[in-house]
């Protein structure tokens, strides 16, 4: 019997429960938008974000919370029988997906629960802010990163053997 990439299925558990502890950790420790300085480019702050990526839609009437809720659970249902036909040596391929269905999941989880998603990792420089973002985030981002990576290296190789 093969094994398939749903083996990797513990790297989006362990994203989901980093994620889900550190926004608790937050939320019963933090006034919403309290800020502790870090580092001088980084602080924790605690903010909620009722939109997606960089606050989109987030100003309008609440229907973006199901829609967002909806969209991570799709996305990580494609995601899971993506890893099923996938072979589990498929390791940066396999990686990413669980790495974006842990995140998904954890910021679905938040919309679910809370109605917004928790957020407390805040960088900047000077004037300049990245929005604040969660553990989840980080998932996802390193997910599509990786997505990326591989693409490229399968792409030489594919051009190599030629």
């Amino acid at each position: 019997m093969k094994k398939t990439g749903l083996v990797w299925l513990w790297v989006s558990l362990v994203t989901l429960i980093v994620d889900l502890w550190t926004k608790y950790i937050v939320v019963q420790n933090f006034e919403l938008h309290e800020s502790i300085n870090i580092l001088p480019v980084f602080n924790l702050t605690y903010a909620r974000n009722y939109g997606a990526a960089f606050s989109f839609l987030a100003d309008h009437s609440g229907w973006q919370k199901y829609f967002f809720l909806g969209l991570a659970i799709v996305i990580s249902i494609a995601l899971v029988v993506m890893l099923y036909k996938n072979k589990a040596e498929l390791k940066l391929q396999n990686c990413a997906y669980a790495l974006i269905i842990g995140g998904a999941i954890g910021n679905a989880i938040d919309r679910a629960y809370h109605g917004y998603v928790v957020d407390f990792l805040h960088f900047y420089w000077d004037i300049y802010h990245y929005p604040v973002f969660n553990v989840a985030d980080i998932g996802i981002v390193v997910g599509a990163g990786l997505l990326i990576l591989e693409s490229i290296l399968e792409h030489r190789k594919t051009k190599k053997s030629d």
